[in-house]
């Protein structure tokens, strides 16, 4: 897939013009420059053609904080890009930093770069000032407001007049890693892709936006998403914490699983119970790490399970959730979450035949009988699985009134203990034997 980049100086509009062609407020925008540090990805479509648009940190000649991190993040974006858009802004005008981008991009001359001059809404369209911009060398500028969409589709035609074979992309599995500022969620993203994709250090929310990492593993494509370190409530002040926490949301809700990050070197706090509650919410797989593990102090044989007991006791809302011990920083151990990855994926693909499911329950009921609530007593005749995120299984019965939560809750256990689904949460839906379920056809 063709791949774009859009690169400048801080608040020339990069993430504006980001958020424009993509028709979503996915980057975060702000007039404070240095908001995006790191290198945020969307597909994007232009006249029925697909292309991977990449947002990145704002470039500057003077030092300043992070500026390696960020130019590292930035080289990245222009080597993997096809096409590069080099933004600079009409109303601010041409400085040195706008010559310190155009150097650093003249050293990739197999790239296709387009300037485009961004914030020129108030620009005399017969105006012929453009020979100040001609002067960098990258032909005819295009002159645009990204807050206005003025100009916007003529840079988008020259984008997509760059021919490249298509390679069709493989059904990715998508996971979120979430958790408190400052636990090593991007020490392990950077761990898991071999790179350093994310901007770390040992500031608490390094990384303010969500972002996306896709990489292939034993043949299998992924996605791996960063997102920002989630705060207490009365801590989130600024517009940008707030955003940064619907990020966090945003992911979560596009995530096939969901990995929490746990500091092993501190105890856990309430504000790790409520991140957890949002995977709890979310009702999709997810795994407990525990980070940091080389550096936990007094280390024996019996470490590991007095920090399981701890976990199961404060985190009960997640008793299938699987728990792994690692360090990010080290590379250790890495092999047993994404073990734990895989596991999840296989079992999310699994299918089961009606009559397994209904004799399965059969079993259940002959174990344990169902209970007598609201003057009756639930007969289940009929269980049938239908498309879901998580497996989920429609249960036919005289009557859903009759059920009693904790006889759904051992049924939901024991038919999660009986497929094999120990590791991700199910749905029952019990419904009444003369309903029909739209779209599900018998199993033969």
């Amino acid at each position: 897939m063709l791949k774009v980049a859009i690169v400048g100086k801080p608040n020339v509009g990069k993430s504006t013009l980001f958020n424009r062609i993509i028709k979503v407020n996915k980057s975060i925008v702000d007039d404070k420059p240095g908001i995006t540090r790191d290198r945020i990805y969307a597909n994007a479509e232009w006249l029925t053609q697909h292309f991977k648009l990449i947002d990145t940190g704002g470039l500057m000649l003077d030092e300043f904080d992070f500026k390696k991190q960020i130019e590292l993040q930035v080289n990245y974006a222009i080597t993997e890009a096809d096409v590069i858009v080099f933004l600079v802004s009409y109303k601010e005008g041409i400085n040195n930093d706008d010559h310190y981008v155009a150097k650093i991009l003249k050293k990739h001359k197999n790239k296709k770069i387009l300037l485009a001059v961004n914030k020129s809404e108030t620009r005399n369209k017969d105006s012929y000032d453009d020979h100040e911009y001609l002067r960098f060398g990258f032909q005819k500028p295009y002159f645009i407001s990204a807050n206005h969409g003025i100009g916007i589709g003529d840079l988008l035609d020259a984008i997509v007049d760059t021919k490249l074979k298509e390679i069709k992309e493989e059904d990715t599995f998508k996971f979120c890693i979430i958790g408190r500022p400052n636990v090593g969620k991007s020490s392990l993203v950077n761990c898991i892709l071999n790179e350093d994709r994310m901007i770390t250090s040992n500031i608490a929310n390094t990384t303010r936006d969500a972002i996306d990492s896709n990489f292939k593993k034993d043949n299998l494509l992924y996605t791996i998403i960063d997102t920002a370190g989630i705060r207490r409530k009365g801590k989130i002040q600024e517009n940008v914490d707030k955003y940064a926490y619907l990020r966090v949301e945003q992911s979560i809700s596009r995530s096939n699983s969901i990995v929490i990050v746990l500091d092993g070197s501190e105890e856990f706090n309430e504000q790790d119970e409520v991140i957890a509650g949002l995977a709890h919410k979310a009702n999709i797989p997810s795994i407990i790490v525990v980070n940091k593990w080389d550096i936990v102090k007094e280390k024996d044989e019996k470490t590991m399970n007095k920090f399981i007991k701890t976990i199961r006791i404060k985190f009960k809302f997640l008793s299938w959730t699987p728990i792994v011990f690692l360090s990010a920083i080290e590379n250790k151990r890495i092999n047993t979450l994404f073990n734990e990855i895989k596991s999840i994926r296989e079992n999310l693909n699994l299918k089961f035949n009606s009559k397994i499911l209904t004799d399965l329950v059969f079993k259940l009921q002959m174990l344990n009988s169902p209970p007598l609530f609201n003057r009756g007593r639930i007969k289940i005749n009929h269980v049938t699985q239908v498309d879901g995120q998580i497996p989920t299984f429609v249960l036919f019965c005289n009557n859903p009134e009759y059920l009693h939560f904790s006889y759904a809750r051992y049924l939901e256990n024991e038919i999660r203990k009986s497929l094999g689904l120990n590791n991700v949460p199910i749905t029952l839906y019990f419904k009444n034997k003369t309903d029909k379920i739209r779209g599900k056809k018998n199993d033969k």
